[in-house]
């Protein structure tokens, strides 16, 4: 398992932040990116999905709606929350319901990205062999 690359599905409304996440992690992970929760949920269906990272503003659905989607169908991916508002109490909300592993802010830092993607995955990784 160590040699296969992560999958990560990254969601965001924004078509240049979906282009700079794949750019700066495509040799680190395998990127699949989604410009709506709904894009994203018609992937899971076919995609198996390691970490998903979602930012917390969108229209139509926000981030915590998206996960609140997720967790019904596909509980087991991790769950990064990015949001580039002051908006804790989303991020709260979020974590307190246990719908995230983790929130980053946005613009994201490449280094604390890849460490919290790591970490996720390790945790992942440990609840499918218990």
């Amino acid at each position: 398992m160590s040699n296969k690359k992560i999958t990560v599905l990254y969601v965001d409304d924004e078509q240049n932040n979906l282009i700079s996440f794949k750019a700066n992690f495509r040799m680190k992970y395998k990127i699949i990116t989604a410009i709506s929760g709904d894009e994203a949920l018609k992937i899971m269906e076919s995609t198996p999905i390691d970490i998903i990272i979602t930012d917390q503003r969108m229209p139509h659905m926000t981030g915590v709606q998206f996960l609140e989607k997720v967790l019904e169908k596909f509980p087991d991916p991790m769950r990064i929350l990015l949001t580039g508002y002051a908006d804790m109490s989303a991020v709260v909300d979020a974590v307190n319901k246990g719908k995230i592993f983790h929130y980053l802010t946005k613009p994201w830092d490449e280094e604390e990205m890849h460490m919290t993607i790591a970490r996720a995955y390790d945790v992942l990784v440990e609840r499918k062999e218990t």
